[in-house]
């Protein structure tokens, strides 16, 4: 980096001088990235020099402590190339001259987490140098940590390394502490702060670790990924499949052009041992910054004072450069190719113009595969999950079992020629996918299970076998485990019973169209109308003194076709509401009736658990599940009048020789058996006790597997 800001800043000098007929001089010492040397130079230049400015990578804390030695140096523009770590107002008032050219380092932190964001990494392990910038602020691991947090990953691990001109065997030092991170599980390594130097030893010693292997994620900051054009081509070798990110400037203008000509040319011939003469985005950097200073000076000699123009085209802008733009980039090969650009603004997106990406991502706030596709360490294909299983952890066993009755959830074969088993089925593909959403990689294998639920169960409290993976609820509350499913997964036990048509061609069939209560009390009432009224005209009408006339009135009366007159007022009184009763009785008598023979009504042949229990009727169930127990225990049947059925194609069998007079299933299973057998005259009766759901129980160390997926848990 230095040999190329010494570069630029050359080729600025002598652009200005010839285009202004100027003798600007430039005066270089190399501090060696020293703190102290920093400090050193600055007084140097401004005692014995008498520079009319300062630009390098002096630290706002060193510039300070130099004024502070120095008044001097307050009345001097300072512009540092250095990263801001620390809030522009909170800068001193003692350097009112004091600008920063480089970018806010917590836009980098926001950049950062902008990767880790876009591929949901949950934890990361941080690894950056101990240089006199970094260490002065640990704010910018804080900036990080906050930033990380909005895109739900956290700081898993550290690595801090030391200054690597304060190491006698930098070498040495780095491989210890790469060892300390290779006993951790997280694969997810973020060099937040390091110079090329220490980031080409720390990929040198992680590939010979084998942490540049598949599952291994590596990000560079822009420090290092800057410099990538110009670093030489031993330094990629060790950096194939690490993505990062640099400072975005458009190549193709005629002025970067004619630069880039000039810079080869002068760089190649000063520095003959470098293979790659690239300038870098540092260059550029270091060349805007001089051609600031040469203006001022210009309008030094326009009867300008410096301390007048600084302030006029500095001061008021401490920060010269805006929000900027940011490449990230993958080194493959010998170079690195561009994946996308990220800026505070727009995020990840493909390129500046294209806005589509940018409102997708903003609408969803998730992974949006906004990046090109990646090459990733080892040469892997996918999406590192960026975590792994150091040699002490085993493979977790997933009982399943081998004797589901409904194959659709869990189906056990086993292939005699391959000697190969095969386990599939809808409970399978949960897990599965379950599995696949996990930041991680987790070893398991099925192992079929050939005896009962409780069986299974059992051996999981018993830690025989890690978790279990079932066709049907598995009811672990019997063993205070956990069955994960309960919340996503419908739940519940049914009763499937043969269904009867409520259609009757019986001669009696239009006595349902009332209830035997309403039947009697309409005879009462009628028997007392008639009497009354026979009673009241008995004396005054010669056609109803007769009880037998009377009978005859109170069957004519229900048609309205008595002939018998009504003499007495009374009578009539009593007569009048109750032929409208009469009326309303019989119209309600004709719709119910009618609509017992139009529309046939399917109901259970048994309406409710209580008259199977009552009955002493034989009901059937799975007889390796739960609910041979839930039947005797919870709904109290006896053990003899339970039929255990092994196959769900016996169950219609049973159903019509009369084996059994009802089923349980639970409610997953009675959705696919109905759907097989509705036409057989099965439909589901009374109500749907409530269960666990299909079934994935376990204890430690897999409890920690659901709690991640289902969310209900930080573990």
């Amino acid at each position: 980096m230095g040999k190329q800001q010494k570069v630029a800043m050359e080729i600025a000098v002598q652009e200005f001088n010839s285009f202004t007929c100027s003798n600007l001089e430039l005066n270089i010492q190399n501090s060696k990235g020293i703190s102290a040397t920093t400090i050193a130079s600055a007084l140097n230049l401004t005692q014995n020099e008498q520079v009319l400015a300062l630009i390098g990578t002096i630290t706002h804390n060193e510039a300070t402590i130099a004024s502070e030695l120095n008044d001097t140096i307050k009345n001097i523009p300072i512009l540092s190339l250095t990263s801001p770590t620390i809030n522009i107002e909170m800068l001193s008032p003692q350097l009112p001259h004091f600008i920063q050219f480089g970018n806010d380092i917590k836009i980098h932190m926001q950049c950062i987490s902008a990767i880790v964001g876009e591929f949901r990494w949950r934890k990361v392990t941080t690894i950056y140098e101990l240089s006199n910038t970094f260490s002065s602020d640990p704010g910018m691991l804080l900036d990080l940590s906050y930033s990380l947090r909005l895109v739900g990953s956290e700081i898993d691990n550290h690595l801090a390394l030391p200054s690597l001109s304060s190491l006698s065997d930098p070498k040495s030092t780095i491989e210890n502490g790469l060892k300390k991170l290779k006993r951790k599980s997280n694969r997810v390594f973020l060099i937040v702060k390091s110079s090329l130097e220490m980031a080409n030893i720390i990929f040198e010693k992680a590939k010979q670790m084998d942490l540049m292997e598949k599952d291994s994620v590596w990000v560079i900051p822009d420090g290092v990924a800057s410099l990538l054009d110009s670093v030489n081509s031993t330094s990629i070798v060790n950096m194939q499949g690490v993505i990062g990110f640099k400072t975005h400037f458009i190549e193709t203008s005629e002025k970067f052009r004619r630069f880039k000509f000039k810079f080869r040319r002068r760089f190649a011939l000063e520095f003959a041992e470098e293979d790659n003469i690239n300038p870098s985005f540092f260059a550029l950097q270091s060349y805007d910054a001089t051609w600031v200073v040469a203006h001022a000076t210009r309008k030094l000699q326009w009867n300008f004072s410096l301390e007048q123009s600084s302030r006029t085209n500095l001061s008021n802008n401490r920060k010269i450069q805006q929000s900027p733009i940011f490449s990230i980039i993958n080194v493959i090969g010998k170079s690195y190719r561009e994946l996308g650009l990220w800026s505070l603004e727009l995020g990840l997106t493909k390129n500046l113009v294209t806005q589509q990406e940018t409102e997708i991502m903003k609408t969803h706030g998730s992974s949006t595969k906004v990046l090109s596709t990646i090459y990733w360490p080892g040469g892997l294909q996918f999406v590192p999950k960026g975590w792994t299983y150091s040699t002490k952890e085993k493979t977790l066993q997933i009982a399943v079992p081998a004797n589901g009755v409904f194959h659709q959830f869990v189906n056990v074969t086993y292939n005699q020629k391959t000697n190969n088993t095969s386990i599939t089925g809808f409970s399978i593909d949960v897990f599965k996918a379950a599995i696949n959403t996990l930041p991680y990689d987790l070893k398991y294998t099925f192992v079929p299970f050939n005896g009962s639920y409780d069986e299974m169960v059992e051996k999981v409290y018993n830690k025989t076998l890690d978790a279990a993976v079932g066709d049907t609820s598995i009811m672990a509350y019997r063993y205070h485990l956990v069955d994960f499913s309960q919340p996503y997964l419908e739940s519940g036990l049914n009763m499937v019973v043969p269904e009867q048509s409520t259609k009757s061609k019986e001669a009696w069939m239009f006595l349902d169209a009332f209830t035997k209560e309403m039947w009697l009390m309409m005879a009462a009432l009628h028997i007392f109308v008639g009497l009354v009224i026979w009673l009241i005209e008995r004396q005054v009408n010669t056609e109803l003194k007769g009880l037998g006339s009377m009978l005859w009135f109170l069957v004519t009366v229900i048609f309205y076709a008595h002939r018998e007159p009504i003499r007495s007022p009374l009578a009539r009184t009593v007569m009048a509401p109750w032929l409208f009763v009469i009326l309303i009785v019989t119209s309600t008598f004709t719709a119910s009736l009618t609509s017992m023979m139009t529309f046939s009504q399917l109901v259970p042949s048994v309406l409710d658990i209580q008259t199977l229990q009552q009955k002493n009727s034989p009901v059937g169930c799975n007889g390796n599940s739960f609910i041979v127990k839930y039947l005797t225990e919870v709904l109290k049947f006896k053990p003899e009048n339970i039929r255990k059925i092994y196959s769900v194609s016996d169950y219609p069998e049973a159903f019509q020789n009369k084996y059994i007079e009802a089923a349980f299933l639970s409610t997953p299973h009675t959705k696919v058996f109905l759907a097989k057998y509705s036409c057989r005259g099965l439909i589901k009766a009374g109500n749907t006790f409530k269960l666990g759901g299909i079934g994935f129980v376990g204890l430690s160390p897999s409890l920690f597997l659901f709690y991640d997926i289902l969310g209900t848990s930080e573990k």
